[in-house]
């Protein structure tokens, strides 16, 4: 068993954090890979070529970092690129996906946003994967059930299209414990890229175990709906007082800000 993390970002886009202090700080939480998705638009080929080779000269038999691309799409949509790093000419998503496939990555689409279910439910190329819980849109408490239930209706026209569990990572003080276990205990990229593909894995998070198939127990969805609605109310407040503080004027203290990123 391989424990890691999916969707983390780093200080070549818009992460706080450098692939050096993101090893340390994961490594510490036990974990042995990393799948690092920066954002593409971040790129030249210059930027692209030290990204590749940093994490190569940071991974060794100890950790592992996979490197990937975040591919900014029409609609504001995000494509995640498991394991590729090329740069892809077109934001249509369906064409993102097709790429990264074809390039022997693994394409998920992150955090899908409500309103972009139809567009996604309508796709002639489907990824192999749906972001059903990313810990920093949808809280570090409960993930999105309507997400789950998009997934179930898309594994009804393709069978193996799998429920992804990331962090999104961008913050020191940001919520960590959203994790990947995968089956085997072969530590590299293509046999970390090759248990995503085929599902061979569970999102972990304290004691929750979340499957790849992304079907839940009925319990499992009650409980998300009512952790979900109370984080949801907060995020609301939250948002209202950020408003209200920006309109006065006052601004939020940045250790204020290194504490909520800490609690959601």
């Amino acid at each position: 068993m391989l424990q890691g993390v999916l969707h983390i970002h780093s200080t070549y886009s818009d992460g706080e954090l450098t692939l050096a202090q993101l090893r340390r700080v994961y490594e510490t939480a036990g974990c042995r890979f990393a799948c690092v998705t920066d954002h593409a638009d971040a790129f030249d080929d210059v930027r692209l070529d030290a990204y590749r080779r940093e994490c190569d000269e940071q991974s060794d038999e100890r950790f592992r970092f996979i490197a990937g691309l975040e591919y900014g799409c029409e609609g504001r949509m995000h494509v995640l690129g498991y394991g590729v790093t090329t740069p892809i000419g077109s934001t249509d998503p369906q064409e993102v996906i097709r790429a990264i496939d074809a390039m022997g990555g693994v394409s998920v689409v992150a955090h899908p946003k409500s309103t972009m279910f139809p567009v996604i439910e309508a796709f002639e190329q489907l990824p192999q994967g749906i972001e059903v819980w990313n810990s920093k849109y949808d809280s570090r408490y409960a993930p999105r059930p309507e997400t789950f239930r998009l997934l179930e209706r898309l594994r009804v026209r393709r069978h193996d299209v799998r429920a992804f569990y990331g962090q999104d990572f961008h913050w020191k003080r940001q919520y960590r414990g959203l994790l990947t276990i995968l089956d085997g205990s072969t530590l590299g990229r293509e046999p970390v890229l090759a248990a995503l593909a085929a599902g061979a894995y569970v999102g972990c998070k304290d004691g929750l175990r979340l499957p790849s198939t992304g079907v839940l127990s009925p319990e499992q969805v009650a409980a998300f709906e009512r952790v979900h609605r109370r984080s949801q109310r907060m995020r609301r407040f939250m948002g209202m007082a950020k408003t209200w503080a920006s309109a006065s004027g006052l601004g939020v203290p940045a250790p204020v800000k290194d504490q909520l990123r800490r609690i959601f």
